[in-house]
Protein backbone atom coordinates (compact mmCIF):
# COMPACT_ATOMS: atom_id res chain seq x y z
CA UNK A 1 0.00 0.00 0.00
CA UNK A 2 2.83 2.42 0.87
CA UNK A 3 4.55 1.60 -2.44
CA UNK A 4 1.39 2.57 -4.31
CA UNK A 5 1.18 5.92 -2.51
CA UNK A 6 4.86 6.66 -3.14
CA UNK A 7 4.47 5.70 -6.80
CA UNK A 8 1.43 7.98 -7.13
CA UNK A 9 3.32 10.92 -5.58
CA UNK A 10 6.34 10.38 -7.85
CA UNK A 11 4.08 10.12 -10.90
CA UNK A 12 2.29 13.34 -9.96
CA UNK A 13 5.56 15.24 -9.46
CA UNK A 14 6.85 13.93 -12.79
CA UNK A 15 3.58 14.95 -14.48
CA UNK A 16 3.76 18.50 -13.07
CA UNK A 17 7.42 18.89 -14.08
CA UNK A 18 6.73 17.61 -17.59
CA UNK A 19 3.66 19.83 -17.96
CA UNK A 20 5.53 22.99 -16.86
CA UNK A 21 8.43 22.17 -19.19
CA UNK A 22 6.24 21.48 -22.24
CA UNK A 23 3.61 24.18 -21.67
CA UNK A 24 5.12 27.21 -19.94
CA UNK A 25 2.54 29.67 -18.62
CA UNK A 26 1.91 32.79 -20.67
CA UNK A 27 2.54 36.14 -18.98
CA UNK A 28 -1.17 36.87 -18.58
CA UNK A 29 -1.99 33.60 -16.84
CA UNK A 30 0.59 33.72 -14.07
CA UNK A 31 -0.44 33.84 -10.46
CA UNK A 32 0.20 36.70 -8.05
CA UNK A 33 3.19 34.83 -6.64
CA UNK A 34 4.88 34.96 -10.04
CA UNK A 35 4.48 38.71 -10.51
CA UNK A 36 7.08 41.30 -9.64
CA UNK A 37 5.98 42.56 -6.23
CA UNK A 38 8.33 45.54 -6.28
CA UNK A 39 6.04 47.31 -8.76
CA UNK A 40 3.08 48.95 -7.03
CA UNK A 41 0.12 49.88 -9.20
CA UNK A 42 -1.24 52.56 -6.86
CA UNK A 43 -1.25 53.59 -3.22
CA UNK A 44 -4.30 53.73 -0.96
CA UNK A 45 -4.54 56.96 1.02
CA UNK A 46 -6.90 58.26 3.69
CA UNK A 47 -9.10 61.30 3.24
CA UNK A 48 -8.45 63.74 6.14
CA UNK A 49 -12.09 64.89 6.12
CA UNK A 50 -14.25 61.76 5.89
CA UNK A 51 -11.44 59.25 6.63
CA UNK A 52 -12.29 57.06 3.64
CA UNK A 53 -9.51 55.11 1.90
CA UNK A 54 -9.17 55.47 -1.86
CA UNK A 55 -6.51 55.16 -4.61
CA UNK A 56 -4.19 58.14 -4.82
CA UNK A 57 -4.68 58.36 -8.60
CA UNK A 58 -8.36 59.26 -7.99
CA UNK A 59 -7.56 61.94 -5.41
CA UNK A 60 -8.40 65.63 -5.40
CA UNK A 61 -5.16 67.40 -4.46
CA UNK A 62 -4.83 70.43 -2.21
CA UNK A 63 -1.70 72.18 -0.96
CA UNK A 64 -2.85 73.68 2.34
CA UNK A 65 -0.30 75.65 4.41
CA UNK A 66 2.57 73.92 2.62
CA UNK A 67 1.13 70.45 3.26
CA UNK A 68 -0.04 68.19 0.43
CA UNK A 69 -3.49 66.80 1.16
CA UNK A 70 -5.54 64.37 -0.89
CA UNK A 71 -9.32 64.08 -0.78
CA UNK A 72 -11.78 61.52 -2.13
CA UNK A 73 -14.02 64.22 -3.60
CA UNK A 74 -14.33 67.94 -4.21
CA UNK A 75 -17.03 68.08 -1.52
CA UNK A 76 -14.66 66.72 1.14
CA UNK A 77 -11.97 69.16 0.02
CA UNK A 78 -14.38 72.09 0.35
CA UNK A 79 -15.57 70.91 3.79
CA UNK A 80 -11.98 70.63 4.98
CA UNK A 81 -11.04 74.11 3.71
CA UNK A 82 -14.18 75.62 5.27
CA UNK A 83 -13.50 73.96 8.64
CA UNK A 84 -9.86 75.10 8.66
CA UNK A 85 -10.85 78.64 7.65
CA UNK A 86 -13.27 78.79 10.60
CA UNK A 87 -10.56 77.52 12.95
CA UNK A 88 -8.17 80.28 11.84
CA UNK A 89 -10.74 83.10 12.07
CA UNK A 90 -12.34 82.29 15.33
Amino acid sequence: MIRLIILAVVAYVFYRALKSWMFPAADGSRTVADKNLSKIDDVMIKDPCCEAYFPKRNAVHLNFDGQDLYFCSVECKEKYVAARSEDKTG
